[in-house]
């Protein structure tokens, strides 16, 4: 199955290694100053992209955190052309580092993936210039994104904008007890810019 152009152009806007050094600068109150690695994979190519997320305190890059797999694929909605399926890692302790160290990566197969069902964003693009696009990615409508680690309940919400060097996130951990967000983007997106493209 060949790929559309857009979905190649988003793997390659998303691949690489980011930090948000300006925004947390600016206001340390608010927002951590963080390292986000986007490593892509070689899984599910038959029919789509797939990366490998982690991030880091840049006061700790030796303890990094929130392993994910961000499947990239094309949508049937023309309305909404492509999606973003998220996996959890059954066994994210074996990936600890992997962004920093992609070897780790050589041995993940689709075995050591969790389908997260409700975890998964619609995609829209905005072109922007000739060849230079803004992708937007949003939750589908009365959708909830939960998994469970260490025996617990986990809820957030994730979103994120893309162009050639930036990437906003806006995922933010939930209280599902109250609705309200705990963690992450809560006074608005972690600003990042592409410092290594991968």
């Amino acid at each position: 199955m060949s790929l559309a152009a857009q979905l190649l152009t988003l793997a390659n806007y998303l691949s690489g290694e980011f930090d948000n050094r300006e925004q947390a600068l600016a206001e340390p109150a608010w927002y951590v100053h963080l390292r986000l690695w986007h490593r892509p994979l070689s899984l599910f190519s038959e029919d789509s992209l797939t990366i490998f997320a982690e991030q880091a305190n840049i006061v700790n890059l030796e303890r990094p955190y929130r392993q994910r797999i961000m499947r990239l694929l094309q949508g049937s909605d023309p309305d909404v052309p492509f999606k973003v399926q998220y996996y959890m890692i059954k066994d994210h302790n074996t990936l600890i580092g992997a962004g920093q160290n992609p070897a780790l990566l050589n041995t993940l197969t689709p075995d050591h993936l969790e389908l997260l069902p409700g975890c998964v964003l619609n995609l829209t693009q905005q072109l922007l210039a000739p060849n230079s696009y803004k992708f937007n990615a949003t939750p589908p409508p009365d959708t909830r994104c939960c998994f469970s680690v260490d025996g617990n309940t986990v809820q957030v919400s994730l979103g994120f904008e893309v162009t050639d060097d930036k990437f906003l996130s806006y995922d933010k951990g939930i209280d599902s007890t109250t609705g309200k967000a705990t963690w992450g983007a809560l006074l608005g997106p972690y600003c990042y810019t592409k410092r290594q493209q991968y």
